[in-house]
């Protein structure tokens, strides 16, 4: 297996989406496990706030529609990407499991140097905020939610849609819709933090620290995938709530 085979075939869909399953799977159970229902308790904000607008139009129904689209949705390209590029590779795991342990310890160093560059002053790592008030298990069930349902709303979602609606609707090149794109699903995405009864106060200094941090889960999700993207930022939120 070539260096160059390694990186195509892990970002492609049948690899990056099978290595994301099993982090949405641990959530899910996890929070299950911690509160005993589908969608009331503690939970991320982006969870709550993707099938919340399934349930407005879909009822009674709308965990289990929402549960459908998710899950088909990843199905459907996995099995279109075997289809045509060939088998899943479980060898190739390990590798995606390794880079994504290095971007999570080097995120938190590298966005707070940017911080500082921005702001003119040092910059201070992101942490729990607002989750100290609640138990361990929680707070990694919060990170691995984050990781999952962060990255499918903010990048998959938010910054794929910008692009299209600038580059189909508004005429923009390809060059200009995924930069506005970008910084615009970097800005909401550090703004998602403060809203909620469990939000962070406000601070310029996390907020900057955020954006930036999207910027570069946008840059991961881009070069390297969904998967490699959300088990980063889960990763990172993990080694967070583990070291504080």
């Amino acid at each position: 297996m070539t260096t160059t085979s390694y990186w195509a075939k892990t970002r492609a869909a049948r690899h990056s989406l099978t290595f994301g399953l099993p982090l949405l799977l641990a959530y899910e159970a996890l929070a299950f496990l911690l509160s005993g229902d589908a969608i009331a308790g503690v939970r991320n904000g982006a969870d709550v706030l993707l099938k919340s607008a399934f349930m407005a139009l879909g009822g009674p129904h709308g965990l289990t529609i929402f549960g459908l689209v998710l899950i088909g949705a990843g199905a459907v390209a996995v099995f279109r990407d075997r289809k045509k590029n060939g088998p899943i590779e479980g060898r190739l795991f390990w590798g995606m499991l390794t880079e994504s342990l290095i971007y999570a310890a080097l995120l938190g160093g590298v966005a707070s140097t940017l911080t500082g560059l921005v702001l003119g002053r040092l910059g201070t790592a992101l942490s729990v905020g607002g989750l100290d008030q609640f138990g361990f298990p929680t707070q990694i069930m919060i990170s691995l939610g984050a990781g999952i349902y962060e990255e499918l709303v903010f990048r998959v979602l938010l910054v794929s849609g910008l692009a299209w609606f600038a580059k189909s609707l508004l005429g923009w090149k390809m060059g200009p819709s995924a930069v506005m794109a970008t910084v615009v699903g970097a800005l909401i995405f550090s703004g998602f933090h403060y809203i909620g009864p469990y939000g962070d106060p406000f601070q310029i200094e996390s907020f900057t620290f955020r954006a930036i941090a999207g910027l570069i889960f946008s840059g991961l999700y881009l070069a390297r995938g969904f998967g490699i993207a959300a088990w980063s930022h889960a990763l990172y939120d993990v080694i967070l709530a583990v070291l504080k």
